[in-house]
């Protein structure tokens, strides 16, 4: 079945898409880096990972996640570059920077504590891990605090239930916390020490 008024090439999720109708990208903006992104190393390194898939469209999770390495977060400005040397519209990715929890919008704390919310460790008090976490940062999941000390942050399941309940501090799994081993960890991160 064929849509109405839509090129099949573009229609056709099977078929490579017609960049040539469907990029809102205006050719002469995508050629060259703007001042301010030419003076920045880390635009030329994502241009080259870029390069280094061809810039395929299949590759967007692969170079959003160089930019988030690179760049920290994927500010409005960087998806926008990101599509552009693509060639995808901002809305698909957007979509997908949205879509995976791993993408970061906002800029970071120095610091990162992400409770685990899967089954085993809620049944063993990763609830009561991220409340007491959340009082005594004065943030609630998905914040940083305003000193830029923590992000704290929440996930469905890290694949550690046997150790239940786990924290991820910094990137490293720590087993069987409670609220006073979370926040025994945290001290020196939040700007009052509990």
């Amino acid at each position: 079945m064929r849509a109405e008024g839509l090129d099949h090439q573009v229609y056709c999720r099977s078929r490579p898409v017609n960049t040539e109708t469907t990029t809102p990208w205006d050719k002469t903006a995508v050629a060259a880096l703007t001042p301010l992104q030419a003076s920045d190393k880390r635009y030329k390194i994502l241009e080259a990972h870029i390069k280094k898939y061809q810039g395929r469209q299949d590759a967007l999770i692969e170079v959003l996640h160089k930019a988030q390495e690179l760049f920290g977060f994927l500010e409005d400005s960087l998806l926008l570059f990101v599509g552009s040397r693509l060639k995808l519209p901002p809305s698909r990715v957007y979509g997908v920077a949205t879509f995976y929890h791993y993408f970061k919008l906002k800029p970071q704390g120095a610091h990162t504590c992400v409770v685990c919310l899967g089954t085993a460790c809620y049944v063993r008090g990763s609830d009561r891990v991220l409340a007491a976490i959340e009082q005594s940062a004065g943030i609630k999941s998905g914040e940083t605090t305003e000193d830029k000390q923590l992000s704290l942050m929440t996930a469905r399941c890290i694949g550690a239930c046997s150790i239940a309940p786990a924290v991820v501090y910094d990137g490293v799994i720590h087993p069987k916390q409670d609220p006073e081993s979370a926040l025994a960890q945290l001290k020196g991160w939040l700007p009052h020490g509990n």
